[in-house]
């Protein structure tokens, strides 16, 4: 059984019932179900596309937040061999919210960077869900700059709500770990390919995606600022996240439409989670994909990159 968000209540109704009928047909009831499972099977299909035909911003958002979605260590298990985990900034800490290491992506040697939220309570926090501190952005400047010094292309996974705004983490230069972070991605001659998997929220996320590619997932939502933080300043009212969302352009279709993202990856029927290797394989198409591009380009990728976003917003 999934988990269930509010707008998919059909689909757990239904999904219950089968879960009931295959429960009755193992336990050796003399009654035929097949029939009504096949039935109800279908029903259930009609009921989960019907939910996912035009979702709203907020409900894209309860998608990309799903307890069950894939998240970056999943990705980096599924996409990548030959894995050296990193860490350390050299300065004050480990960070356990972002992930880093060196890998092999078919074969050929990539610097990886990503967020991690965790998936149960002792993993959430021992990631902080998945905000990171400076010392996080301190130790992605640390790889990209190895990854450049060796000419190794970087892939980040970004999935985040924010850096975390902690007392301790302002103390300790928060804007300006995250400002470093960002130049950083923007002067590096290697290529650089952001993917964001749920969450990219607000400079948290911008500085590691400040990439020559930008893709995000069919439901993940990217932003300045979350919709609960966005109502928070807008209305001193957080409970109206699902208004700021509505109105925020966060969607991946409202950000390829704006040229802030470079492509979407389609998900499956009902989000990442209902079939993660469907969500890999078209992740691993799409980084070969983009990898290969700027590679034949033969441009340079510094200037690339400056293009790419000085252009941002300039036809609105």
């Amino acid at each position: 059984m999934h988990s269930y968000l509010d707008f998919e209540k059909p689909v757990a109704d239904l999904e219950g019932k089968i879960l009931e009928l295959k429960k009755l047909s193992e336990a050796g009831e003399a009654v035929d179900v097949a029939d009504e499972i096949t039935r109800l099977e279908k029903r259930s299909r009609d009921a989960l596309r019907d939910a996912y035909k035009s979702l709203t911003p907020w409900q894209k958002t309860q998608v990309a937040r799903h307890p069950d979605r894939p998240h970056c260590l999943d990705y980096v298990k599924a996409l990548f061999t030959d894995l050296t985990p990193l860490a350390g900034d050299r300065k004050f800490a480990e960070d356990q919210a972002v992930i880093s290491a060196l890998a092999r992506f078919n074969g050929e040697p990539v610097a990886i960077i990503g967020q991690e939220k965790g998936h149960d309570t002792k993993s959430r926090l021992t990631r902080n869900f998945g905000m990171a501190r400076p010392e996080g952005y301190r130790k992605a400047v640390r790889i990209m700059e190895m990854a450049d010094r060796f000419r190794i292309p970087v892939v980040t996974l970004v999935d985040t709500t924010g850096a975390y705004p902690g007392v301790g983490a302002e103390e300790r230069g928060q804007a300006e770990a995250i400002a470093r972070s960002t130049q950083t991605c923007l002067g590096l001659r290697v290529p650089v390919i952001s993917i964001i998997i749920g969450e990219g929220g607000s400079g948290g996320a911008i500085a590691i995606a400040t990439a020559n590619r930008v893709y995000m997932l069919e439901h993940a939502i990217y932003s300045v600022i979350s919709p609960e933080g966005a109502a928070s300043i807008l209305w001193h009212d957080s409970t109206r996240a699902k208004d700021a969302a509505t109105n925020m352009k966060i969607t991946a279709e409202d950000l390829l439409a704006l040229k802030i993202i470079d492509g979407i990856i389609k998900e499956p029927l009902g989000g990442a989670h209902r079939n993660r290797e469907d969500v890999f394989r078209k992740t691993r198409a799409t980084i070969t994909e983009a990898l290969s591009q700027l590679a034949a380009k033969n441009i340079d990728l510094r200037e690339h990159r400056r293009e790419k976003f000085l252009a941002i917003g300039r036809d609105l």
